[in-house]
């Protein structure tokens, strides 16, 4: 093979991706983005995802965004007055998407409606690491005829999950800081979970965390350590304050 020919191969190699079209970036069918002008922005917020629909009301933008990168609001950093300016959501997609399909598609319409511009960078925080508990793992792994669901009991909070990391992702939305896999087990299980945050049965100031610690031990085998380790950040380069017009 001559040199020129090869040449001409390994600039056709490194070219060939630039090559191709580029993959639309995923939309909702129809959405609308107003600013919440008639409840108190530190007042109660929803943000809710369901067959295919996003509904947020009077939520704050900062929470807009933390959810939409799936991350929680301590890892996002930008201007100020994020938390402190709300707004009203609605977005519908084409079909019944799952819920984790949307986040996508909401980060495109943060990108054109409010021009929102960030980054990555990894950083030093305070974290929940999740490790296998003094008495062992109650992990049952997933197909097994006796691994379904318990009933729920009037009250509690249940979610389900089959693989580690989608626990840890919840476990951190209750917690509110990141929660790492640190356990070293792999594969697919049947993971329920169900607690009650304390004092919800007598009106008392309930400690979701503390709560919730409690149960992965109990129910799970597994414990939550307080440690500090390095974690995606999302650092916001500009963002507009007003969105543009639906």
């Amino acid at each position: 093979m001559s040199a020129r020919l090869l040449r001409w191969l390994l600039f056709a190699i490194a070219a060939a991706p630039s090559l191709l079209p580029a993959q639309p970036e995923p939309r909702f069918d129809v959405a609308s983005v107003k600013p919440n002008l008639k409840a108190a922005c530190f007042g109660r917020w929803d943000f809710a995802v369901s067959h295919g629909t996003l509904n947020a009301v009077n939520a704050p933008l900062l929470r807009i965004i933390s959810r939409a990168f799936n991350l929680t609001d301590d890892r996002v950093t930008g201007p100020s007055w994020l938390d402190s300016q709300c707004f009203d959501i609605h977005a519908k997609a084409a079909g019944n998407l799952p819920d984790r399909d949307l986040m996508p598609m909401l980060q495109t319409l943060l990108r054109e409606r409010f021009h929102l511009r960030v980054h990555h960078e990894t950083a030093e925080r305070p974290i929940l690491a999740l490790v296998i508990d003094k008495g062992g793992t109650k992990l049952r792994p997933y197909g097994e005829a006796n691994a379904a669901p318990p009933p729920s009991t009037e009250g509690a909070i249940l979610f389900m999950a089959r693989h580690l990391p989608d626990l840890c992702e919840r476990l951190g939305k209750v917690t509110g800081r990141p929660v790492i896999d640190r356990t070293g087990l792999g594969g697919d299980y049947m993971i329920v979970l169900r607690y009650l945050p304390l004092g919800a049965s007598n009106g008392d100031a309930a400690d979701p965390e503390a709560d919730i610690v409690a149960a992965v031990r109990d129910q799970l085998g597994l414990r939550l350590e307080s440690q500090r380790g390095a974690v995606d950040v999302l650092k916001i380069d500009s963002i507009d304050r007003v969105p543009s017009k639906n």
